[in-house]
Parts: C-alpha cells; sequence; structure tokens
C-alpha cells in the first residue's frame, strides 16, 4: 500500500504535546484520523511536529489503529519563535469572510485575535473553538511555530474600557481622517493592536469615542474605501512590512 505522499513531503501538525527528543505521545483520535485515512501514511512514515512552544520536531509514526498513531519524537528542526506582538480586533463578518481574515491574519503573524460587536456589526454569533481550529489549520500551512490566540468576543464598549494603555491601539478609519498608514506605521514599536470596524463602518460615537483616547491612533489605508476584510489584512502587510519581521 502506497503513502499519500512522497517519503520527502512532510506532512505538518501542531500537537498540544511535550515535544521531547526520544519520547513517544499518543496523537488525539482525530489527528491520527487525519494521517492514516486521509493523508495515508503508515507506520516508519515520518511527520513534522510543533506545539507552540519547543518548536519543531521530525517524528516516526507509529500506527496502531486508524483513530490511534503513536510518535516518536526525534531531532528538532527548527527552534521556536514567536511572531511580533501584534493583536488583531476585527467586528464578525459574513461567514466565508471571516474564515478568510482568521486564515490569512495567522499567515501574515497576529499573535491574537479578538472579535469585537460594534453598532454595525452584522453578526453576534461568534463560534471561538472553531475560530481556534482554522487558525491551526493555517498554522500547520504557513510553518508558523506557534498558534495565535482566539478570545472570546467582546462588546466595543468593554474592550476600551478594559484597554491596557501601554499597546497602541491602531483603527482603520473608513472616513479617510486617520494619519497616512506609511507615515503611522513606520518603526512602530510592539506592543500593538489593529481595531477593524464591519461592513458599515464605525458609528459616529463609537469614532468620537476613539478620537478621545490617546492610546488611539485612526489610520488611512490609501484613498479608497476597503472592504473590512481588505482592510484587516492591508493593515497586517503594511505593520509587518515597515516595523515587523519582514524587515528581517
Amino acid at each position: 500500500m502506497e503513502t499519500g505522499l512522497p517519503k520527502t513531503s512532510k506532512i505538518r501538525i501542531f500537537a498540544d504535546v511535550e515535544l521531547i527528543k526520544g519520547n513517544k505521545v499518543e496523537l488525539k483520535p482525530e489527528q491520527s484520523h487525519y494521517l492514516v485515512s486521509v493523508m495515508r501514511l503508515q507506520s516508519g512514515d515520518n511527520i513534522l511536529v510543533f506545539n507552540g512552544k519547543d518548536g519543531e520536531f521530525d517524528c516516526t509514526l507509529f500506527v496502531e489503529s486508524k483513530k490511534t498513531v503513536i510518535i516518536e519524537i526525534n531531532e528538532q528542526t527548527r527552534k521556536f519563535e514567536s511572531v511580533p506582538d501584534i493583536w488583531l480586533l476585527f467586528a464578525p463578518l459574513k461567514k466565508d469572510c471571516t474564515d478568510f481574515v482568521i486564515e490569512k491574519a495567522t499567515e501574515l503573524g497576529i499573535a491574537k485575535i479578538v472579535p469585537v460587536i460594534t453598532k454595525y456589526s452584522i453578526s453576534d454569533k461568534v463560534k471561538t473553538s472553531r475560530y481556534q481550529s482554522q487558525a491551526i489549520e493555517a498554522a500547520e500551512q504557513c510553518r508558523r511555530l506557534d498558534v495565535p490566540t482566539i478570545d472570546e468576543a467582546m462588546s466595543f464598549e468593554k474592550l476600551l474600557n478594559s484597554w491596557d494603555e501601554k499597546r497602541t491601539l491602531y483603527y482603520m478609519d473608513e472616513t479617510l481622517a486617520g494619519i497616512p498608514v506609511g507615515e503611522v506605521f513606520r518603526n512602530a514599536p510592539t506592543p500593538v493592536a489593529f481595531l477593524i470596524g464591519p461592513e458599515g463602518g464605525f458609528s459616529e460615537q463609537e469614532l468620537i469615542l476613539l478620537r478621545s483616547k490617546k492610546y488611539a491612533k485612526g489610520v488611512k489605508l490609501g484613498k479608497r474605501i476597503l472592504r473590512a476584510e481588505t482592510a484587516a489584512l492591508s493593515a497586517i502587510s503594511c505593520w509587518q512590512a515597515l516595523s515587523g519581521d519582514w524587515k528581517q
């Protein structure tokens, strides 16, 4: 029976286990099912495993059943490295758009994602567990060594009332009254957070409140009004290029 991938193409998974060379650990049933039934791997095949804190390791599979797989931890392939301390705060969008934002924000290097319910949010139904699963899958694919934290949804007012003023809050100002992105993001120190409004934008009262906060800075993303998902990914990309790990 042939495996689903060439021996040189190693599948990469996130596993919430201690990764210590020489140890053997059992994977979760759903991961075992994925490796054996979907990817058609067999005992003796190797995969890459990371856990968000110990780096990445080469591991050998021992298949006991379709839902029971043991991995033996071999050599470390990459040392742990975290992403910059940047957060994404966004109003939940339609399902496909929200899924897209979670996936791409993970790829772009966001450390934490917080759904925020604003006045014009089109959805207040937030399934944090589904968001976390999407973030894990995206981290596996993009070779991240950690996975972004997904917080429970909170109201706009609660967010600002509990804000740590040591973290700069950049809100994307769809009125185009903010500071140009190339100016405000250049050599900006962490910690930072990006706040993206809903498809209908921030309400007048929300903008007044944001503009009254010393820690909040309005940002103008060019001359055109962007969709919420476009604004979110544009903000992250610009910051990573001007101040983040894209500069390295």
